[in-house]
């Protein structure tokens, strides 16, 4: 069983599906602290050959709450949201092919943080065709008193992985000897640069998988997301 384990987030970027293409079995993190300078419940897209930042707004509440505690804001409106999308890609070649899949997502009547980023990942991977299994970490039977490292290991013995894959960003984190010593495989994902034309004079990187889907027809973001990444 191959595992990985990451924070949902708003229509991430293309790794974090390249990640869930690469295993057997999604976590998303639910019962992880909210982060309100992360990247939950905002990303980018390209606007005038510039990165501009698209989110959504929660209502107020404590700093320590999990992401599965917060909520969206009454004042979301799905239809500003779509708006800044039409207004960033109107012109882009795929725009007409995946501006429904954008519909669906901001769409979605859901106000608890969690299920409506869960529900934007599962609607993006059916749309890409990854058909990996997608459980929630706080529906899996393990102590979730338990934290960092010692909990991603209780989570990968619930699940009977033999390896755990985790975005290179992570390799400070975790520790191969010690998942070693539980039988369990400990890799991480490097995504390779990844370029294509866009609609202003220079390539922006680090975008959400928006940007990429306007720019690429379905055979490239194939290529992209099985064939440009490796595992150390």
């Amino acid at each position: 069983m191959k595992l990985a384990i990451m924070q949902p987030y708003l229509l991430p970027y293309l790794g974090y599906f390249q990640l869930i293409g690469a295993v057997d079995r999604f976590i998303v993190y639910d019962n992880i602290k909210y982060v309100k300078s992360g990247w939950i419940n905002r990303n980018r897209l390209c606007r005038n050959g510039e990165a501009a930042t698209f989110s959504l707004p929660l209502k107020h509440a404590s700093d320590s709450l999990d992401v599965r505690e917060r909520e969206i804001a009454p004042s979301f409106d799905p239809e500003k949201l779509l708006g800044q999308f039409r207004g960033a890609y109107a012109r882009a070649p795929e725009f007409e092919r995946v501006f429904p899949l954008l519909e669906e997502v901001a769409g979605c009547r859901e106000r608890n943080l969690s299920r409506f980023l869960n529900h934007s990942i599962r609607a993006t991977c059916a749309f890409l065709g990854i058909d990996t299994e997608i459980r929630i970490s706080s529906d899996v039977a393990i102590d979730h008193s338990l934290r960092k490292q010692d909990k991603v290991l209780a989570l990968c013995r619930a699940s009977g992985a033999d390896l755990y894959l985790n975005p290179i960003g992570g390799t400070e984190l975790y520790d191969k000897a010690t998942f070693r010593r539980e039988g369990i495989e400990l890799k991480f994902l490097r995504s390779m640069p990844v370029e294509y034309p866009q609609l202003g004079p220079r390539f922006v990187p680090s975008l959400s998988i928006v940007d990429v889907l306007m720019f690429n027809p379905p055979a490239k973001v194939r290529e992209l997301l099985a064939g440009r990444y490796e595992l150390v």
